[in-house]
């Protein structure tokens, strides 16, 4: 995700505060930190402690970063920040890992949010990881967990998509592979494309498919809309929106079948497996209660002992 201008919910810029670093060393290794991705003060005090003290800063975009320590009071001094981004991995990738080797500290940042999340980050860090060099992370804002947060949707089990593919045929083959997933669907998305990829989700998925839009959250203009997607094919119909996008899309509507059909299917798996696991797996592949199917396998388990 990427970060427009800071400000907090109601849109007053944010300035320095008296942030006074940990005043213990910072051990060497790859530190992965987290940064706003609206509200500048949804850094955290590690995240500070680690860009005020590491040997090395890399960044996504040098811009953001620098600007983020400037309004924390986070002192540059004489360090450099490196970019470090899809289009030049290959050249700064063996730079920080020599930096790494040498026992220095080494912090990267993303534009926004957690690093290695739809961000170039990830080849670093499976790189520094081949190499047996240490990395660490700094938790902290991430579209991804604040979306599915406000979202309303079940979080007991999500799948983080990413972008769809921008080719009409990849995307329907990607729409028809996740269509069956028993977790909450979370995607990033281009105000430019809401319009159709609801559209094509709820041609795929139907319309009865629960489903939110959250927009610009943490900033001034955050917006979340909640309903089905047939519901949010219409509120977006014809609508120019702006900002950062996360869809959210609920699991498949659990199959309508009697209590024969659910029974036959347990049979079928408690044969060589015990009682839960024969619930648990009919509960995730019909999209049912857990307990009710756990209830309903200990009766019939205990009828053919009986």
């Amino acid at each position: 995700m990427t970060s427009s201008e800071w400000t907090d919910a109601d849109g007053v810029a944010q300035g320095a505060g008296a942030f006074r670093p940990d005043p213990r060393a910072l051990a060497p290794g790859l530190y992965f930190v987290s940064t706003p991705i609206g509200a500048a003060r949804d850094i955290t005090l590690r995240g500070l402690d680690i860009l005020a003290k590491a040997d090395v800063l890399a960044a996504e975009d040098t811009r953001t970063l620098k600007h983020l320590m400037e309004i924390h009071g986070v002192a540059l001094g004489d360090r450099h920040v490196f970019a470090y981004h899809d289009h030049n991995g290959d050249v700064m990738r063996p730079k920080l890992l020599r930096a790494l080797a040498e026992g220095k500290s080494v912090a990267y940042a993303s534009e926004a949010g957690t690093p290695l999340i739809a961000d170039p980050g990830f080849q670093l860090g499976r790189a520094a990881i081949a190499e047996g060099l240490t990395v660490l992370a700094a938790p902290g804002a991430s579209a991804v967990l604040a979306a599915l947060t406000v979202s309303g949707l079940p979080s007991d089990r999500f799948l983080f998509a990413g972008f769809l593919p921008t080719q009409a045929g990849a995307r329907a083959k990607v729409l028809a592979e996740l269509g069956d997933v028993p977790a909450t669907l979370i995607f990033y998305e281009s105000p430019k494309r809401i319009n159709r990829t609801l559209g094509e989700m709820a041609q795929s998925w139907g319309d009865e498919r629960e489903a939110v839009v959250c927009r610009e959250l943490t900033k001034r203009f955050e917006e979340v809309t909640r309903g089905n997607l047939g519901d949010l094919v219409q509120a977006f119909d014809g609508r120019a929106v702006k900002g950062e996008i996360v869809v959210l899309v609920g699991r498949a509507v659990a199959q309508k079948l009697d209590d024969a059909s659910i029974e036959d299917r347990l049979r079928a798996h408690l044969v060589g497996k015990s009682v839960k696991d024969a619930a648990a797996d009919v509960a995730s592949e019909l999209n049912l209660p857990r307990r009710e199917v756990y209830q309903r396998a200990l009766r019939l388990s205990e009828e053919d002992d009986a």
